[in-house]
């Protein structure tokens, strides 16, 4: 189990970038990705991006493609999100999410990231 701590959401103008961050504290090793999901208003929650801790490969679903871009510090156990071109149909509730190799997963707290004018 790994505690989520995550930072960098907030207000932002369309066409904006933020660039979120999640950092894993507790027993890593067990973890086999690192994912960012979201939830907009009266939505489900989607899978936004994901990133394997072995080799750092990543997938971002198709619609955030060439937009959104997860990253990953090994060092310091932190992925990011680094989301450009911020369109008023992305704000949402952005929760980062450890996906352990048992299917155990641990959720972090969650952030608002509102786009708007």
């Amino acid at each position: 189990q790994v505690q989520l701590v995550e930072s960098g959401g907030g207000l932002v103008q369309p066409g904006g970038s933020l660039t979120l961050s999640c950092e894993a504290c507790g027993f890593f090793a067990t973890v086999y990705s690192m994912n960012w999901y979201r939830q907009g208003p009266g939505k489900q929650r989607e899978l936004v991006a994901s990133i394997t801790t072995e080799k750092n490969f990543t997938n971002n679903v198709n619609f955030e493609k060439g937009r959104f871009t997860i990253s990953r510090d090994n060092a310091e156990n932190t992925v990011y999100l680094q989301m450009n071109s911020l369109r008023t149909e992305d704000t949402a509730v952005y929760y980062c999410n450890a996906y352990h190799y048992n299917s155990h997963e641990d959720w972090g707290q969650g952030n608002q990231d509102t786009i708007s004018s």
